[in-house]
């Protein structure tokens, strides 16, 4: 049995092994829960899990938070989504997508959004995000700094 619930400030470390996977440049568990707990919790991040039966660690992770803007109103922002491999495929991250897209609505926002790299190791992730009715809206543009 799959258990899905929000991670809390105090509970990050079991969504680390995830979440590295996705996001390597924080090299160890340590540093994402500091990032997170420290600089992304207070300012509105928030953290849901998929939990097997008996496990303290999450094996998929959604990351998002609630945002108001010109473009796009009132809003959930997806952040992150990130499976561990020998959980891929079962599904934890359909139930993490249909968890967010309940709390949007119950929070009025009127969109969800999200950004996703745009190569072939992507695919499997844009067969998620279109399987739940997301679609592609426009292109993203970056610049990286010096800094």
């Amino acid at each position: 049995m799959t258990e899905i619930r929000e991670i809390r400030a105090g509970e990050t470390g079991s969504a680390a092994e995830a979440m590295l996977l996705l996001r390597p440049r924080w090299r160890t568990a340590g540093a994402v829960v500091d990032l997170i707990d420290d600089r992304l919790r207070p300012a509105g991040y928030r953290l849901v899990g998929a939990f097997e039966e008996s496990s303290d660690s999450a094996v998929s992770v959604l990351g998002f938070r609630e945002v108001w803007s010109t473009a796009w109103g009132h809003y959930l922002y997806v952040d992150d989504v990130s499976t561990l491999e020998t959980a891929r495929g079962k599904g934890f991250a359909d139930e993490l997508l249909r968890w967010v897209i309940a709390e949007a609505e119950r929070l009025g926002c009127e969109e969800i959004h999200l950004d996703s790299g745009v190569g072939s190791d992507r695919a499997a992730a844009h067969r998620l995000y279109m399987r739940n009715h997301l679609r592609i809206s426009s292109h993203h543009f970056s610049l990286e700094l010096g800094g």
